[in-house]
């Protein structure tokens, strides 16, 4: 179990992410929604320890996020951070040495799927085949927590059917999948329950099954409500 409590970050000039307070549960597949700014990629690098929340706290299994529960998590950040020298194998490799739940075999059935050559240097790779080879050495790992911050930009429809089909290979009963993404619709078929951050504040956990049942709506319908001009947060 994955618990934010009452987590703020705040930089100069700027609170990022203020009292976010949900927990996610094994299991299940989130979307994480909200417009660009609204702290989605901030809460997510507080999971991960890269940054430190100004307040609050973020626990995994009830211990604070630490050393060994880094271990665990599995992070897809927006940002380019394979070196220029690398080629595609010189990935694998890499990540092979640095994490002891990477599966190379399992990396290479991914870009083989994802027709990525393994000869291929990263600093020649278009957008979308960055964007696949991050999501294929992020999935390659048997982590407890994956967290993948846009992982769909840059990639044409075929290819986010094969990222599609990655992720819900990954899912597990004893696992957390948080994915973020602008292209709400996309994430339907996948995701079961979303997560959705407004203006750096918490605006609604929801089951989508429920929210189909109980109020006749899909994740975008709650989206528009809830980000569209004049909406207001139902949660």
């Amino acid at each position: 179990m994955l618990e934010s409590i009452e987590v703020t970050k705040k930089f100069v000039g700027k609170t990022a992410v203020d009292s976010a307070t949900f927990t996610l549960e094994p299991g299940h597949i989130y979307a994480l929604l909200g417009p660009n700014g609204s702290g989605k990629t901030t809460w997510m690098k507080m999971v991960t320890g890269l940054i430190k929340p100004t307040s609050g706290y973020i626990m995994y299994d009830s211990k604070p996020i630490g050393i060994q529960s880094r271990k665990e998590i599995a992070y897809m950040a927006t940002e380019p951070y394979f070196y220029d020298w690398m080629t595609i194998k010189d990935v694998g490799k890499y990540y092979e040495d640095f994490f002891e739940d990477f599966s190379l075999s399992r990396f290479n059935e991914l870009i083989s799927r994802m027709e990525l050559s393994e000869k291929l240097k990263t600093k020649n790779l278009s957008s979308g085949m960055s964007a696949k080879l991050k999501v294929a050495v992020t999935m390659a790992r048997n982590a407890k927590i994956y967290l993948l911050d846009e992982p769909l930009n840059g990639i044409d429809l075929i290819a986010r059917d094969d990222v599609m089909k990655t992720m819900l290979e990954s899912a597990s009963p004893e696992n957390i999948l948080v994915i973020s993404s602008h292209l709400v619709e996309e994430l339907e078929s996948v995701v079961d329950r979303a997560i959705f951050i407004k203006d750096s504040h918490f605006a609604g956990l929801f089951d989508l099954e429920e929210l189909r049942q109980s109020e006749g709506m899909s994740i975008a319908d709650k989206y528009r409500e809830i980000f569209g001009h004049g909406g207001q947060i139902n949660a």
